[in-house]
C-alpha cells in the first residue's frame, strides 16, 4: 500500500505532462480514502493521478453532455440556415440504419 508522501516516480506512475500549477483540496472519509488508495494502487499510480484523471474524465462527459449552448446572433442564423437546406436522401446512410443494431440484444 502507498502512503501519502509516495511521489509518482517511487509507485511507477509517470510524470505529468504539464506542470501543475494550482491546487485542489478534497476532503474524504476514510473508506472513501483507502477505495481511491486501491483503485490507484491497482492502475500503479499516485492518488493524485488517479483523482486527476478520473475528475478530468467526469468533467469531460459532463460538459458533453450539456443540452444548453449559447451563440451569437450570426451563428445562430447560420444554424438556422443549416436546419432548413432541403432533406437529401442518402441510400447508405439508410442502408446502415436499416441493419439490426449489434449492439442491442
Amino acid at each position: 500500500m502507498s502512503t501519502p508522501t509516495d511521489s509518482p516516480a517511487d509507485r511507477g506512475a509517470k510524470p505529468p505532462a504539464t506542470t501543475r500549477d494550482a491546487r485542489l483540496n478534497l476532503r474524504a472519509n476514510s473508506a472513501q480514502l483507502e477505495k481511491i488508495r486501491r483503485a490507484a494502487d491497482t492502475k500503479h499510480t499516485s492518488v493524485t493521478d488517479f483523482v486527476l484523471d478520473s475528475a478530468s474524465i467526469a468533467a469531460d462527459q459532463v460538459l458533453a453532455d450539456r443540452r444548453w449552448f449559447q451563440v451569437d446572433a450570426v451563428a445562430w442564423s447560420d444554424f438556422q440556415v443549416l436546419l432548413e437546406r432541403p432533406v437529401v436522401y442518402k441510400p447508405r446512410l439508410a442502408a446502415l440504419l436499416a441493419q439490426d443494431d449489434p449492439f442491442h440484444d
